[in-house]
């Protein structure tokens, strides 16, 4: 049956070509999340291992919403691991890192997913498709956040650095 929702055929695979990256990428950084949240050790483990756990949950649930739009568009969701390394801009981590690298990867990984769901909500935006612009939306609003959460981790003696910059402004 033919899909007629106002947006044409090539303008719908346009859209699914650039969420279907936006998908690989909320894919691995799932996965990746998962796994450091399952291996995360030291001082900050129990901080690290419950965020981390909020975060892949919250994951989880956005790639079925973000495989559930690709079908609304009439086009199947990629959902093999081989796939979503093809079409990711995430690598996965074969090794288990230091809590702070961990950390630091998984700043990379919302930065990546930000700037994926970026260029997507563009296209979205060029084509009238206002249901993916706003799932693109709110999805950049919540790896916004994680991101910031989790640089709050890698920030060290911040109070310090302030206070010694407004006591040389002052001599």
């Amino acid at each position: 049956m033919n899909i007629d929702i106002g947006i044409n055929t090539e303008d719908r695979a346009k859209i699914v070509e650039s969420l279907s990256t936006v998908l690989a990428d909320s894919y691995m950084l799932y996965l990746k999340t998962h796994n450091f949240h399952w291996n995360v050790t030291g001082p900050m483990f129990q901080t690290l291992h419950v965020m981390f756990q909020e975060q892949y949950t919250e994951l989880w649930t956005a790639l079925d919403d973000i495989a559930e739009r690709i079908r609304a568009l009439g086009h199947f969701a990629p959902g093999t691991y081989k796939r979503y390394v093809e079409l990711s801009t995430i690598t996965e981590e074969t090794d288990v890192p230091s809590a702070k690298e961990m950390i630091r990867q998984l700043v990379e990984g919302q930065e990546a997913v930000i700037r994926t769901a970026r260029a997507a909500v563009r296209i979205a935006d060029e084509i009238d498709d206002f249901p993916t612009a706003d799932m693109l939306s709110t999805r950049m609003e919540v790896h916004e956040k994680n991101a910031w959460m989790l640089r709050a981790f890698l920030e060290q003696g911040a109070g310090h650095e302030q206070g010694d910059a407004s006591s040389k402004s002052k001599e």
